[in-house]
């Protein structure tokens, strides 16, 4: 070393240069977060006259069905009297009963109804987030988590749930007038919303 000359500082040791963030584990960056459902405007749920008119829609076909049932029920109906004849009167007492037939009719159109009900709000609702009544209408009911339809058997439990929405004077149906995600009762308890769609969009078979 020559005399005066100052000594260089050390070069530093070979590696990435400190940003000043560790780096994540596994050098792999956290990954995106999820839709952003819980964040959407009170006027992008799907309101609540709509979804009352969806309902109605669903319970035409069920209603229709069962109406059909009672209706034979009701026509088939066989009146048997029976005449008591004392010495003073005659009375006559009549009993209305049923008809095999008509109890046959009933019973198939109540299966019948409950199998489109479970197909209409199980199945189709489940898998593409709509019923027959939600896509005439226009709108899905999706997780609020995922952003995705709920699946079959959640997608039923979902129909159940609407007991709470019932069991205080059918209060819990009109949450969505109020609530800012216009959910109902069961909503909140299965953590569903329900948006709108166009009706351009790709949807499962």
């Amino acid at each position: 070393r020559e005399p005066g000359r100052a000594t260089p500082a050390p070069r530093p040791a070979c590696g990435p240069t400190p940003t000043g963030s560790p780096p994540s584990a596994g050098g792999y960056a956290p990954p995106p977060p999820g839709p952003a459902i819980r964040t959407l405007p009170t006027e992008s749920y799907t309101p609540w006259l709509t979804r009352v008119v969806a309902f109605i829609i669903d319970i035409l076909p069920y209603a229709v069905v069962h109406g059909i049932g009672t209706g034979i029920l009701v026509a088939t109906q066989q009146t048997s009297c029976v005449t008591d004849v004392t010495q003073y009167a005659v009375n006559q007492y009549c009993a209305t009963q049923n008809s095999t037939i008509g109890m046959a009719a009933q019973w198939l159109a109540s299966l019948v109804g409950l199998v489109y009900l479970i197909w209409n709000y199980g199945y189709r609702q489940g898998l593409t987030g709509s019923s027959v009544g939600k896509s005439v209408m226009k709108f899905k009911v999706v997780s609020e988590v995922t952003g995705r339809p709920i699946g079959f058997g959640m997608s039923v439990v979902r129909s159940l749930a609407h007991f709470v929405d019932a069991i205080i004077c059918f209060i819990g149906f009109l949450f969505p007038l109020w609530d800012s995600k216009r959910q109902t009762l069961a909503d909140k308890i299965m953590t569903t919303v329900c948006l709108p769609f166009d009706g351009t969009e790709e949807r499962p078979s």
